[in-house]
């Protein structure tokens, strides 16, 4: 019986690992000595930091270490978890530098002169983009450990690169933590940063920005818990001379409760309870939230002609429109008491009916219908002829009306001659 020859095996020999393959040593510290000694030497002179850190970029690791690069460029050193500075163990050893947000001078004119540090920065070595929007974020998070003039130059320059575009208003979700905000550290960081937004942007490219973050309708959080209210926040950046922001935040509640009002009067039509008990609700919703008459006419229509699936066929759906809205309108003459209200409501029948094709011919039938239910005044329906009409259109409509309006006329004519 033959035996299987062994396999010759290596021994004492030596595997060498591959250069790219060594993990190279996480070493914070060694680039922040490397990036504040650079700093050091430039004496303050801005072009000559624009020009260190894009030369540095070629030796130094700035997509590793970037979260320390930007601690250093706006706190001047690497931060501990809270905003303090992270001393060297090494007393020959500099941990800070002044070549920084925190070291430049509490003037806006200062500190957008050093926004261009970071701009030029970000446009040369692109990568650095994400992180510089996380880093910041932790920059927010750390106000509290920050000196008073060093959080108003964090305000300051958050208002530049705001207004600039540099960055997503998704770097102030931070400040709506609570231990900021039960300190008023948000809203003081918040009042000084949209202050100089305002300077350079209109209150329309604030919003929007906000909006794009998802922040626009958590400005009331800015607020502890005792004192979060719309009269609050207006009182306060009216008094900051900031009514803008105060007017947005407004016209944001505004939007809030209509839309909460608007969803419940729709589970309300859904659920078919009387119109008796909407008109209550409405009625409470004007009271408690000062709606005015022509925003709650307005969803008070859009609602109604929501609530239900139309028929697709033209010669139906004029018998199916008219059923639905004379069945609520109590519910629309308690909303448009006034002339205005009247007239918004009409511009809304016809900007729907030309959005809906099967509507065209229904307008006039509509429009009779809410005159003869006392939803639509005389006067009302004059005015939108003569001046008061959208162009969507227009030219189809007041042919539809026009033998109304001679009818219209002629009896006031007469009630004149009898008068």
């Amino acid at each position: 019986m033959s035996q299987k020859a062994e396999k010759p095996s290596l021994s004492g020999t030596r595997l060498k690992t591959r250069k790219r393959d060594e993990k190279e040593k996480y070493d914070p510290s060694l680039f922040r000595d490397a990036i504040i000694a650079g700093l050091n030497e430039t004496d303050g002179d801005l072009d000559l930091v624009s020009k260190y850190l894009d030369t540095a970029g070629a030796k130094l690791d700035y997509r590793r270490y970037a979260d320390v690069l930007f601690d250093i460029l706006v706190a001047g050193g690497q931060l501990a978890p809270g905003g303090s500075i992270v001393e060297d163990p090494d007393p020959n050893k500099l941990s800070k530098t002044h070549v920084c947000v925190f070291g430049t001078e509490e003037s806006i004119d200062k500190l957008k002169a050093f926004y261009d540090i970071f701009y030029k920065l970000l446009r040369r070595y692109k990568y650095l983009e994400k992180s510089f929007e996380e880093t910041f974020k932790k920059l927010i998070l750390f106000l509290k450990g920050y000196h008073e003039s060093d959080q108003r130059k964090l305000a300051i320059i958050t208002g530049v690169f705001l207004a600039t575009g540099f960055c997503s208003a998704k770097v102030l979700s931070n400040l709506f933590e609570d231990h900021l905000v039960k300190d008023g550290l948000s809203l003081d960081f918040a009042t000084m940063m949209f202050r100089v937004w305002l300077e350079e942007r209109d209150i329309l490219s604030i919003n929007g920005a906000l909006k794009k973050a998802q922040l626009d309708t958590r400005l009331l959080e800015l607020f502890p818990l005792n004192k979060r209210s719309l009269e609050n926040f207006v009182v306060h950046f009216e008094k900051a001379e900031l009514s803008p922001i105060a007017d947005m935040q407004k016209a944001i509640s505004t939007s809030g409760i209509r839309k909460n009002v608007q969803k419940q009067l729709g589970e309300m039509i859904k659920d078919e309870e009387s119109v008796e008990e909407m008109l209550r609700f409405i009625q409470e919703q004007i009271r408690d939230n000062s709606l005015n008459d022509s925003e709650i006419t307005t969803m008070v229509w859009n609602t109604i002609m929501a609530a239900v699936e139309w028929n697709k066929k033209e010669e139906l759906v004029a018998d199916q429109a008219m059923k639905h809205i004379k069945i609520y309108c109590p519910l629309l003459a308690t909303v448009a008491k006034s002339g205005k209200a009247e007239l918004t409501l009409m511009v809304k029948i016809q900007d729907y009916c030309y959005g809906n094709v099967n509507f065209m011919k229904s307008f006039q039938k509509i429009i009779v219908m809410l005159y003869k239910s006392d939803v639509l005044s005389e006067d009302a329906i004059l005015k939108w002829y003569k001046e008061g009409h959208s162009t969507k259109g227009k030219s189809t409509f007041l042919e539809q009306m026009k033998k109304f309006i001679e009818w219209l006329e002629q009896a006031e004519e007469e009630s004149e001659e009898d008068d």
